[in-house]
């Protein structure tokens, strides 16, 4: 990826974010990629002051990255994150103490008075115990398991027992975003529902009977993400829609509300074409490159 300027970034922010908005229907990054988006100093007045993010847990690497890269930008910009969850998240965009909500699913179509802009693409990747025999589940399957209509292992492949099924809260974005998908609105039968993406990898980590979902980015060798009708979880699975299991990391601004220069410039900054390699090396897609 190119090198760029602050001028030059701050010249191109306007289009590159008219090009990335798509309006919604309702660990740390590596110095690497950061460096690589980050830009010389020039004689353009540089920008102070604190940018309040907040909302969805599942964002969490793709915002520590966009930090890190921006900071090279504006280092005496402060960006902060809450990680409350996705309803949270466009709640305080709504009420005014957020500049920047974060979501992981599309706005619904109730929640009004504020626009969302998707800036990466996340997989929502099925996870079963590393030591499960089961590599491939149809999403039927996945609703029959969720919704109780399947409740045996040996059902859908797999040894013998009873299949224990590991969510998210309500108000999780991808918790709704799996719902969604599926079609298991409200009717899943959880044993467990758990606050957090590490705790859901964990649980089925430990439980060698166990089914959960979790976003893309956050899964290491510690479970195993089985494909989805064939089809794997991957990067270039969900950017050409293939994986069907995904959904998108949003932006959500107050339509009353004009942002302040710096909470502008970090909008601007990542949904352009050089925060591409920050959002893939947190392990998400990118939209523009």
């Amino acid at each position: 990826m190119k090198k760029i300027t602050r001028r030059s970034f701050l010249s191109i922010c306007g289009a590159a974010a008219a090009a990335a908005a798509l309006t919604a229907c309702g660990g740390a990054a590596s110095s690497t990629a950061a460096s690589s988006a980050a830009a010389s100093a020039s004689s353009t007045a540089a920008l102070s002051g604190n940018v309040a993010t907040g909302g969805s847990t599942s964002m969490k690497n793709v915002i520590a990255a966009l930090t890190e890269g921006f900071a090279e930008l504006e280092p005496d910009v402060t960006i902060s994150y809450d990680p409350t969850g996705s309803g949270a998240g466009i709640t305080g965009t709504t009420d005014k103490t957020l500049d920047i909500g974060l979501s992981s699913r599309a706005l619904k179509a109730d929640e009004t008075g504020v626009t969302g802009t998707i800036v990466a693409l996340d997989g929502i990747a099925i996870i079963v115990n590393k030591g499960s025999k089961v590599e491939d589940l149809t999403v039927d399957q996945l609703k029959q398991m969720f919704t109780g209509e399947i409740t045996n292992w040996s059902e859908v492949g797999g040894d013998d027992g009873e299949i224990v099924l590991v969510g998210r809260e309500a108000g999780s974005g991808t918790r709704d975003g799996f719902e969604s998908i599926v079609d298991v609105k409200d009717s899943c039968k959880y044993a467990q529902e758990l606050t957090a993406t590490g705790a859901v990898i964990s649980a089925v980590e430990a439980n060698p009977l166990a089914i959960g979902y979790a976003s893309l980015s956050a899964i290491g060798d510690t479970v195993k993400a089985v494909t989805v009708g064939g089809v794997e979880c991957s990067e270039e699975t969900v950017k050409d829609g293939s994986y069907e299991v995904q959904r998108p990391f949003v932006f959500v601004t107050n339509d009353s509300v004009t942002l302040s220069a710096q909470a502008q410039a970090f909008f601007d900054f990542a949904a352009s074409t050089d925060a591409a390699d920050l959002i893939r090396t947190a392990g998400a897609v990118p939209v523009n490159e």
